[in-house]
């Protein structure tokens, strides 16, 4: 039995979307990551099954863990596109935070931090779940945002893994203070960032406007197509015929390739997209874009 293609992401009805969906959420303080994750998850299987549907979902995923008290951009993925989750693991990550230092700020704390930036070492500290090793992450752009006589308010572009209470203990030693971690906000991960985030009471209230009003505006506003997160990751366009293929588990041969967007290379991530922009697969590039046989991308995730 060959497996239907999914409908273009702005013409999908608000089953599909929940069902392969993202919701840049707001994650307040108190609750963790993955509790947050599993609310959204269980309101939206609680609607489908309200509206009468055989549609459901059985999992949510976050991208990236937030501490519990710690807020911001928490993408949630829902249903099937929690097979996107690879995507945030090697993005940039942004975040605002405030440095307390045990004393005074230094007059050159500005100059002090700025030497931050670039790669560091850091071992993770002794709650982490991976192990205590002593790695390399880089700081792409570290800012002092404001400054008072004991805080530093500081914007921070780190590469993924970056574990910012450490980096706050290691300024406070820089600067000659001392200084821990305040409060910390995420501003930005990969694709998604604090200029469109919704509230989870947002998306709650999106979830009942279609039930109880059978209006399904709110939650098209709320809610994103999953393709959203593929932004940033290269794209080939292949036929129909080739994605039905995909969705039974073949990779993508030559024949079925329309377009491959330019500078892609060999071993590069790749997600492949039906004509009209409907999310196929994630694959690894093998190229090349101009083979006449052969296989082009190697099957990841199928996303069909």
């Amino acid at each position: 039995m060959t497996r239907d293609l999914r409908d273009p992401p702005d013409e999908r009805s608000p089953a599909d979307l929940l069902t392969f969906g993202v919701v840049n959420l707001d994650k307040p303080p108190g609750p963790s990551s993955h509790q947050v994750s599993g609310w959204l998850r269980d309101a939206v299987d609680g609607t489908l099954a309200d509206r009468g549907l055989e549609a459901s979902i059985d999992r949510a995923a976050h991208a990236g863990t937030l501490d519990p008290k710690v807020t911001g951009c928490l993408p949630v993925m829902l249903g099937d596109a929690t097979r996107l989750a690879q995507v945030f693991l090697e993005g940039p990550k942004e975040y605002v935070a405030v440095l307390e230092c045990h004393g005074s700020v230094p007059a050159d704390a500005e100059s002090i931090v700025a030497e931050f930036e670039g790669p560091i070492y850091q071992k993770p500290p002794r709650k982490s779940a991976v192990a205590r090793r002593l790695r390399v992450r880089e700081l792409y752009d570290l800012e002092v945002l404001e400054a008072e006589d004991r805080r530093l308010l500081l914007r921070i572009e780190c590469e993924s893994g970056t574990y910012v209470r450490k980096l706050c203990h290691d300024l406070g030693l820089a600067l000659g203070t001392g200084a821990h971690m305040g409060d910390l906000r995420r501003s930005a991960t990969s694709s998604f960032d604090d200029r469109d985030l919704h509230s989870a009471q947002e998306f709650l209230d999106a979830l009942a406007f279609w039930v109880e009003d059978d209006d399904p505006e709110p939650l098209y506003e709320v809610v994103d197509p999953a393709e959203r997160i593929l932004e940033g990751i290269p794209g080939v366009s292949i036929a129909p015929s080739a994605a039905r293929e995909v969705a039974e588990g073949a990779p993508v041969y030559a024949p079925g390739v329309i377009e491959v967007d330019d500078g892609i290379e060999s071993g590069e991530l790749v997600a492949c997209y039906t004509p009209d922009g409907a999310a196929v697969c994630l694959g690894e590039f093998v190229g090349p874009a101009d083979a006449g046989s052969g296989v082009v991308v190697d099957l990841e995730r199928v996303l069909v």
